[in-house]
């Protein structure tokens, strides 16, 4: 399975417009090579470099497998957004320490077999173990920012 963004390329830079130093928008998706039979798509994004571990920006589950693009800011339709580590529901763009070198943040897209079912409140951690022995295929997308 791909993820591509026509805001950055894997490895490149995640605009401004996508962080918290700008709109704060998701930035748009294109999904491709799904796996036949994939019952919900799943998206999770990470900073893996944050201080005290991964920090949460964006989980999402149920999101309907027929999808292949999702508009910036796009909430995915039927899907459920779950609590980020900035404890709201809903993409929260990156925002590193001032002065940190840039902080890698991972998006992860799990094509599930099943569909997931979990409350708003479930975390990354539910959200994984649910996708445990059900995920038949993954993309990712890793971008980079830095606030200087």
């Amino acid at each position: 399975m791909t993820v591509t963004s026509s805001a950055y390329g894997d490895g490149g830079t995640i605009p401004r417009r996508h962080t918290c130093d700008g709109a704060d928008v998701s930035p748009p998706l294109a999904l491709a090579a799904v796996p036949a039979h994939t019952a919900a798509l799943a998206l999770l994004l990470r900073d893996t470099d944050a201080p005290h571990g991964a920090f949460t920006h964006w989980l999402v589950w149920d999101v309907d497998p027929r999808t292949r693009q999702l508009s910036a800011g796009e909430h995915p339709q039927g899907a459920t957004e779950g609590r980020n580590d900035f404890e709201r529901p809903g993409y929260g763009g990156p925002c590193p320490p001032r002065g940190d070198r840039p902080h890698h943040y991972v998006l992860t897209v799990y094509a599930s077999d099943r569909r997931v079912a979990l409350s708003a409140q479930a975390s990354p951690t539910d959200l994984l173990r649910t996708l445990s022995g059900h995920t038949l295929g993954t993309g990712t997308l890793m971008g980079r920012y830095s606030r200087g």
